[in-house]
This record gives C-alpha cells, sequence and structure tokens, in this order.
C-alpha cells in the first residue's frame, strides 16, 4: 500500500486538533479553538438545568465547564486531577474554578460519592476518551446521579481516530476498526485515547441505563472554514457561533468530537 505523504509543516495535522484547553498561543488552528471554545460554552448554557441543581464537573480540572455551571447559579462539584499520563496538568489543582467546591481525585472513580446524589454531570474536555476503560466511568455517572438527572460528555469521533491512525502510517491498527468494539488511537506523545461512533456511544450510554436525548458533532464546521472567515473578519465570531447552534439535526459521523447528552430513567 502507497505510504501517504507527509503534511506540509504550514498545514494543520491531525495532532494538532488534540488540546482544546490551551490558549492556542502559535497554534496554526488558533482562531478555530477560539470558535471551538465559544460554541462549547454557548452549548452548555442551553443544556444546564434551568433552575438551580447540585452539578458534578468530572471534567478534570482542565476545561472551563466547571466555572461556567458555577457562574450560571448552580452548586458545582469540581473532580479535579492531580495529573494525567503524558502530560502536567495545565491548572493548579488546588485552585478550583471560581465558585465551585473541590474535589481532588480521580475523575473516574466516583466511589466518594452517594447514589442519586448529583442533578446533572458534565465530562467535557474528552476526559472519557481518556479513560479507557469508559464504561466503568459511564456506569458510576449513572449511579451518582438522581433518576431525571442528566448527563452532558464530550468524546472523540471515530472519524478523529481514524484519520489520526492514517496520518501516522498504522494500516495494521486500520483494517482491524471495522470489526473492532474498542478502538484504541496512540497519540505522538505516547498517550492512548478512546474513540467512538456515533453507535458506539449509543450502546455505552444505554448499557449503562441511560436513554440518550441527542448525539451531534460539537462543531460541524471544519477548522478550514472557520480560519478563512475569521481571518478575513475577527468579528464574525458571533455569526459563526449561531451558524453552529443553529445546524440542526447532522450527520455525527462529522466533526473530530461527539457531543452526547442522555438521562437517566425515572
Amino acid at each position: 500500500m502507497p505510504s501517504v505523504p507527509a503534511a506540509r509543516p504550514s498545514e494543520p495535522t491531525i495532532a494538532s486538533l488534540r488540546d482544546t484547553s490551551g490558549d492556542a498561543a502559535g497554534d496554526s488552528l488558533a482562531r478555530y479553538w477560539t470558535f471551538y471554545r465559544a460554541v462549547a460554552d454557548a452549548q452548555l448554557a442551553r443544556w444546564l438545568p434551568r433552575r438551580p441543581a447540585r452539578v458534578l464537573d468530572v471534567s478534570g480540572g482542565q476545561g472551563r465547564s466547571a466555572g461556567r455551571a458555577a457562574g450560571a447559579g448552580h452548586a458545582v462539584l469540581e473532580v479535579r486531577d492531580a495529573g494525567r499520563p503524558g502530560r502536567a496538568p495545565r491548572d493548579d489543582p488546588a485552585r478550583p474554578a471560581s465558585g465551585t467546591i473541590p474535589l481532588i481525585g480521580d475523575s473516574g472513580t466516583l466511589s466518594y460519592l452517594t447514589d442519586a446524589s448529583v442533578d446533572a454531570v458534565v465530562a467535557e474536555n474528552r476526559v472519557l476518551s481518556r479513560h479507557l476503560a469508559t464504561e466503568a466511568t459511564v456506569a458510576e455517572i449513572a449511579r451518582v446521579l438522581r433518576p431525571g438527572g442528566r448527563v452532558l460528555l464530550c468524546v472523540d469521533s471515530l472519524t478523529l481516530g481514524l484519520a489520526l491512525l492514517a496520518e501516522r502510517n498504522y494500516w495494521a491498527h486500520l483494517s482491524d476498526v471495522p470489526s473492532a468494539e474498542v478502538v484504541l488511537v496512540p497519540w505522538p506523545d505516547g498517550t492512548i485515547t478512546r474513540s467512538f461512533s456515533s453507535h458506539q456511544l449509543r450502546e455505552l450510554l444505554a448499557d449503562a441505563g441511560l436513554d440518550v436525548e441527542w448525539i451531534r458533532p460539537r462543531t460541524v464546521l471544519s477548522p478550514s472554514t472557520v480560519e478563512h472567515v475569521l481571518g478575513e473578519s475577527p468579528r464574525a465570531l458571533p455569526r459563526l457561533v449561531r451558524t453552529e447552534l443553529g445546524a440542526g439535526q447532522t450527520d455525527e459521523s462529522l466533526g473530530i468530537h461527539l457531543l452526547a447528552s442522555a438521562r437517566k430513567a425515572r
């Protein structure tokens, strides 16, 4: 099989699409990540309960969701990982988001919380893709949710996983994907994440006793489109975010990350 030509240095590679928590300094996709974070903030604001609620954020203390939920008037328990494999934490775990209650521990293990103790769970920043035994983490999320409670989660899509495998010439891995129940993807920095198709994500949530409300790509607009539009007109960001939020039902196979909402049966 012929090899895939390497991307030119000036071109963004799939590997450059990994980090959504930094300030994108020097990133060739800096404008896209600004857009991405604005979309994530707007999606969270739409999803959060309308009345004050107890929200558990298991995003690992690396994102902005805990602070946003607290700012919306919710009581937020923020689980902050002391660190994650292959990378130093961006923030000091001793400094939680403003207005949140910090819980220093493993975001994949919630044994320190009682059954049905929270109204909502947020698992942003691809945390469930980094916890390779995702089934166990989702089962714990379902356990701590009260009946009728909801979870919002973001994972790496199978589209991203396949693209990264192809970029790194892992042809043997690619040939195994159609029959694989679990798709693990090695990254250039030595870490491994788990990618999901929409079908796999639905099964994962259903097996934990959660009813899927919807699954959609985090963003439908491509990085190249966003970079071009914001390069021409930086003030177009609000319009781009509105366009993204108004996309409605879209092909779940699009996008580098999948966003899902599910509810625990009453």
